[in-house]
C-alpha cells in the first residue's frame, strides 16, 4: 500500500535516510555545532528562565498530557506548547543574555531559527501554527483530530531531534491507547 499521506517532516537534501552524513552531521542530517561554540547574544527578555533540561522535561510532559486529551484544540494547543517549550530549551542552552536595551518582543520561532539555523525548517512549521493554536486556546474549532494528531507526531520528531542536536539521549514519549485491557482467562 502507498502512503498518500502529505509529510509534514521538514526535509533538506542533506537530511536524506540513505545518505551517510557529512563532518559536523549526525545520522539524521542535524548539523551539529561544533565544540567551543560561543552562545548567540539575545535580549535578556527573550531567554527562558528555566534550564534545558527542565524545559525539555516539561515538553515531555505537556506532549503525554497533549496524547491523552480529546478535544482536538486543546490537544493541538498542548502539543505547540510542547513544541514552544523545546524551542525555548534551545534557547536556554545556545542563547546568552545581551547587553543594552531590550528591544522588541520577538516570536521564539524567529529566535530559535536565529540560534539554531539548522532547525529553521522546524521554526517556520511551528511559527504557521501558532495562530491555530491562539484560535484553539479562545475555543474555537479551528483544527480538526487529524491535524491535532499529525501535530502531536511532529512534536515528538522535533524533540527527538532536538536532543539529538543538543547531544542528549532521546527519550520517547510512552503513549497508550486508553484503558489497559483485562486478559480473559
Amino acid at each position: 500500500m502507498i502512503n498518500t499521506e502529505p509529510r509534514l517532516v521538514p526535509t533538506s537534501p542533506s537530511a536524506a535516510p540513505h545518505q551517510v552524513p557529512w563532518p559536523g552531521q549526525s545520522a539524521r542530517g542535524v548539523r551539529q555545532s561544533p565544540p567551543g561554540d560561543q552562545r548567540v547574544p539575545l535580549p535578556a527578555a527573550g531567554l527562558p528562565r528555566r534550564s534545558r533540561d527542565e524545559l525539555l522535561a516539561a515538553a515531555r510532559h505537556g506532549l503525554a498530557e497533549a496524547a491523552f486529551v480529546q478535544p482536538a484544540g486543546e490537544r493541538y494547543a498542548l502539543a505547540h506548547l510542547a513544541a514552544l517549550r523545546v524551542a525555548a530549551a534551545v534557547l536556554a542552552d545556545r542563547a546568552r543574555p545581551r547587553p543594552g536595551r531590550r528591544g522588541r518582543p520577538v516570536s521564539a520561532w524567529r529566535l530559535l531559527a536565529q540560534v539554531a539555523p539548522e532547525l529553521g525548517e522546524w521554526a517556520d512549521f511551528f511559527a504557521a501554527g501558532a495562530p491555530l493554536r491562539a484560535a484553539a486556546e479562545a475555543g474555537l474549532s479551528v483544527v480538526n483530530q487529524r491535524a491535532a494528531d499529525d501535530l502531536v507526531r511532529q512534536v515528538e520528531i522535533f524533540i527527538g531531534v532536538v536532543e539529538e542536536l543538543l547531544g542528549l539521549p532521546s527519550q520517547p514519549v510512552l503513549t497508550g491507547t486508553g484503558a489497559p485491557r483485562s486478559r480473559a482467562g
